[in-house]
């Protein structure tokens, strides 16, 4: 395939997985990152890209779209008074070194290290989605000290280990220690900008091979994925958002978790038999 075949391939693809990405974040309330990494890495290895540091590549891009999408959430939050700055400031450097630590953790991983990390982590994640309560609860404060100086650094390493915002780790851990379900999801939002931008100018130095290097990318962000990803997901997310509200979210949550597991088994299926 030439250049511009290339080119226009890779364009179709990833309008369709924008396009699902927004629907789902719009409808389940997920992260689009727990859907974009898995959705790059399929894409880019079926237009011929593979090799140790293709995995590098599907997180930085992700999370390259995360800056956006979780930027303009934190401003919708925002204006309805649902964001908890002080968890937001108080949690922030644990979080950004986190992440920076992930991506130089990353950067030193073969891709087939990553797609296990990522496959192990989203069987977690989509066993939460499945079987989690509201009403669980592990204590009626945010901890600090000793307690928030581990898990804020624990939850930004592991969500860009992952490619993915603040929802997946910081929504339950926020619910887990008493905030209520609006006010962990208007948060999280922050969290997912902390993660992002440190993670995705550290990503943007990250030297990756030739043949892991789809066409115009910079470091491990691919351009035109970054581009045609915002651009669908803004399109798409207020339909998902929409049926969310002319639908019960739970039993799609359910069929949501069980994709996502299926995904993950077939993540760690390629890492150990090809």
């Amino acid at each position: 395939m030439d250049d511009m075949g290339l080119v226009m391939a890779m364009f179709a693809l990833l309008v369709v997985i924008g396009g699902i990405a927004g629907v789902l974040a719009g409808l389940l309330g997920v992260g689009g990152g727990i859907v974009l990494v898995p959705s790059f890495f399929y894409a880019f290895q079926t237009l011929g890209y593979g090799g140790p540091s293709l995995m590098q590549v599907c997180l930085g891009t992700s999370l390259a779209t995360i800056i956006v999408t979780s930027l303009r959430s934190l401003q919708s939050h925002n204006k309805k008074g649902a964001v908890d700055w002080f968890i937001l400031k108080t949690w922030a450097p644990g979080i950004a070194i986190g992440a920076l630590i992930g991506v130089f953790i990353a950067s030193k991983l073969a891709s087939r290290e990553l797609q296990a990390l990522f496959g192990c982590l989203a069987l977690i994640i989509s066993l939460y989605l499945a079987f989690g309560k509201s009403e669980w609860r592990i204590g009626t404060e945010m901890p600090g000290g000793l307690t928030r100086a581990i898990l804020s650094p624990l939850m930004g390493f592991l969500s860009v280990l992952m490619g993915i915002g603040g929802g997946s780790f910081g929504v339950p851990t926020m619910t887990l220690f008493g905030r209520p379900i609006h006010r962990a999801v208007a948060t999280a939002a922050g969290f997912g900008l902390l993660i992002a931008v440190p993670s995705v100018l550290a990503f943007l130095l990250v030297k990756i091979p030739d043949g892991s290097r789809p066409p115009y990318s910079i470091g491990a962000v691919n351009l035109p994925a970054f581009f045609v990803v915002i651009c669908m997901t803004t399109l798409t997310a207020p339909l998902g958002a929409k049926l969310a509200h002319a639908t019960d979210p739970k039993p799609l949550r359910r069929i949501f978790a069980g994709f996502l597991f299926l995904v993950a088994l077939n993540m760690l299926r390629k890492t150990f038999y090809g």
